[in-house]
């Protein structure tokens, strides 16, 4: 199969909708990550997408809409709070699990009784997504397991000959995977960080609490029981402080001929003159945008990415130190 990359336009979704509504699946730009999509009542399609990924069967997906599309034809809205939550932060990067209609596959989410629903900000996706009125689910455009794609390249070198389009909408700017929270309880919890931080929610809500995953719990949202986001190449993670030991590791992986990178913040680029770097910004948001970006560039040229955590997990922190846990820890 011969898989084409094509930028956004009229043509190109054109081609997308015939390609969905034949049970098949697209690869599709959103603000945080790319995904691969399928209509969410296509089981067919919807399978698709488990065995190109390689994805575990037990891992759900979450549905994607456009933002004038009503929310419950799928779900049950059972808390007020709700309302005030799409007010604020729909369209973005924020994912709402909800009691589920049974609309969407069983195989969508697993067969679980919740349905985890996002209406993303960035514009191609919308047009697509009002052009199919439809629910689209979607994990990663990625392996399982492997770095999540921000780009239409990132999708393009693990799924070439996998699937047939890649709608290209540019680099995203979120960089990592929307907040899940779980809306089905009077007090919403964060099932995985990301962007919109539990200070934002707390914020519009009241309150808000962080799951505690078991192992044995029924996973309502992808990303928090599998190792996620892990480039090719060798890794290593140390803490904010410890500069002294990320010198000794880079020296002793370079004197073994491993080609060490240092990846961090901007602000720690002085303590590393000379070294290889892969330099992730100075913001919280800049460093979550270019997270993804630079694991994926360093595992082209690096043997072993030595990651620095943030200096805490607070805010948009606690999604990038989540990140760097799965791909680096």
């Amino acid at each position: 199969m011969e898989t084409k990359i094509c930028k956004i336009d009229q043509d190109s979704i054109e081609r997308a909708k015939q390609i969905l509504f034949s049970s098949g699946v697209v690869a599709i730009p959103t603000e945080t990550v790319y995904g691969l999509g399928a209509i969410g009542t296509d089981s067919i399609a919807v399978q698709k997408i488990f065995e190109i990924k390689g994805r575990p069967s037990d891992n759900p997906l979450i549905a994607h809409v456009h933002k004038d599309y009503d929310i419950t034809k799928l779900v049950h809205i059972e808390q007020d709070y709700v309302y005030d939550l799409i007010k604020e932060y729909t369209p973005g990067p924020l994912t709402m699990v909800f009691n589920s209609k049974n609309v969407v596959c069983e195989q969508a989410v697993c067969g679980g009784k919740t349905l985890a629903i996002r209406i993303p900000s960035h514009q191609g996706c919308q047009d697509l997504l009002r052009a199919i009125d439809q629910p689209i689910v979607a994990p990663s455009a990625n392996l399982s397991k492997h770095t999540s794609p921000v780009t239409a390249e990132h999708v393009y070198n693990d799924l070439k000959g996998k699937i047939e389009l890649i709608l290209d909408g540019g680099k995203c700017s979120g960089g990592i995977e929307s907040t899940v929270l779980d809306c089905t309880e009077k007090i919403p919890r964060i099932l995985r960080a990301g962007l919109i931080t539990k200070e934002m929610i707390e914020k519009t809500c009241g309150s808000c609490e962080i799951a505690m995953h078991k192992q044995t719990d029924k996973v309502r949202s992808p990303g928090v029981k599998y190792k996620h986001y892990r480039p090719k190449c060798q890794t290593a993670l140390y803490e904010y402080e410890q500069i002294e030991q990320v010198i000794n590791r880079y020296d002793e992986e370079e004197r073994l001929g491993n080609n060490p990178y240092i990846m961090c913040a901007d602000e720690l680029a002085k303590y590393f003159t000379g070294k290889n770097l892969l330099l992730l910004g100075k913001t919280d948001r800049e460093i979550a945008s270019n997270l993804y970006d630079k694991l994926l560039d360093g595992e082209k040229k690096a043997g072993i990415i030595i990651a620095i955590a943030m200096p805490d997990e607070k805010g948009i922190n606690l999604g990038i130190m989540n990140r760097m846990k799965k791909s680096c820890g």
